[in-house]
């Protein structure tokens, strides 16, 4: 994810400077709105537009954003945008001095409280945490669910098992079965303690439990029958989370629409019988590393978009659907079953073969998901 940085002083511009090279180059995006630097800065963006405005754009590319000045602002910037905790941009207020770097929104699931920590770190400042589970030092589902490439299914349950968090009560966790690793691997199905008042049960549940961990919930995401599956939710669990365990591969011709690829993608998702919540990323050869549409599709999405070599592409073994004309382009018989299959390691296994249309190709592959508790 890219980070905005908008500074309105000429202390605030030195310092977002200073920010940028906590960071790999072009990994941030300076903007100013001090008018001392509307003709003449270098590497600075003057932000011509109003904060909201820009605030907005900044929203839409899924960026993360840096306002260097008064929390004020950037509430007041951020505020007609703001849609779901689940899909916001993290948003960080850094005063023009540096010494204090508070996350102001998506903290857990956006990253704004682990990235304010690490910018912190790198400036010897304070970073200001404010959520419950952080400064109490407890265990944050929706930071598990992150870490381990989980979507959450119904986000209400977030709030429900983090108030029996802070209130010093018991979780009970229920994975499916085999795919438990780490520490917790020994507990699964005998009521093993794996943090401070987590307990993984048995699974399939007996009795109603805190979370469930399953692939076979992604049914629950099936707009037909939402009204149903929700309430069987609520039956079984106060929140469901399913593994992002399929890969995407992905080919075509140059200067595909974004939405030509979105088309594509979810005829394909839904012939395959998956949900894009399902979905850990997009993969492709890196000739086509600078392809729009599938950088802007990915961004939209907020799934990554991976690109292999042609060399790392012929590396994955398997029996494909093999092309003379794409191998004498590329340099490898087949881009979207073998990106699908290498994005998914090496216990993958493709689960939808290569189908074509309109210049472009696509195939998917399955990972084998794990769940870790190491880390909190």
């Amino acid at each position: 994810m890219k980070i905005s940085i908008i500074s309105f002083t000429q202390n605030g511009i030195k310092l977002s400077e200073k920010i940028s090279r906590i960071f790999k180059e072009g990994e941030c995006i300076l903007y100013t709105k001090c008018s001392l630097y509307q003709n003449n800065a270098q590497n600075v963006n003057f932000a011509d537009k109003s904060i909201s405005e820009w605030a907005g754009e900044q929203f839409e590319k899924r960026r993360a954003m840096l306002f260097i000045g008064a929390c004020a602002i950037a509430v007041r910037a951020i505020a007609p945008h703001i849609s779901d905790k689940l899909s916001d941009s993290p948003v960080i207020v850094i005063d023009e001095k540096g010494q204090y770097v508070i996350p102001v929104l998506s903290g857990h699931i956006g990253g704004a409280n682990e990235l304010a920590v690490f910018i912190a770190n790198k400036l010897q400042a304070q970073p200001v945490i404010t959520t419950a589970t952080d400064i109490n030092d407890k265990f944050s589902i929706d930071v598990f669910a992150k870490k381990n490439n989980l979507s959450i299914v119904n986000k209400n349950g977030i709030a429900k098992v983090s108030a029996k968090v802070l209130a010093g009560e018991d979780i009970t966790i229920s994975i499916e079965n085999g795919h438990i690793s780490g520490r917790a691997a020994g507990h699964a199905g005998r009521n093993g303690k794996i943090a401070d008042r987590v307990y993984i049960t048995d699974y399939p549940p007996s009795e109603p439990v805190d979370v469930l961990i399953t692939s076979k919930a992604a049914a629950f995401l099936n707009k037909e029958t939402a009204d149903k599956n929700i309430m069987e939710i609520k039956s079984m669990a106060s929140l469901v989370l399913i593994p992002r365990e399929y890969a995407i591969g992905m080919g075509c011709t140059k200067g595909k629409k974004t939405k030509e690829i979105e088309a594509f993608i979810m005829e394909n998702l839904e012939k395959a019988n998956l949900e894009l919540s399902q979905v850990a990323g997009l993969a492709s050869i890196d000739v086509k590393k600078n392809e729009r549409g599938f950088i802007e599709w990915s961004v939209k999405e907020n799934i990554p978009f991976i690109t292999y070599t042609a060399d790392e592409l012929k590396s994955v073994e398997g029996d494909f659907n093999t092309s003379d004309f794409v191998n004498d382009v590329v340099g490898v018989d087949n881009v979207c079953e073998r990106a699908a299959l290498k994005f998914c390691g090496d216990n993958g296994r493709l689960v939808y073969e290569k189908h074509a249309k309109d210049g472009m190709t696509i195939a998917i592959a399955k990972a084998d998901w794990r769940v870790d508790f190491n880390e909190k």
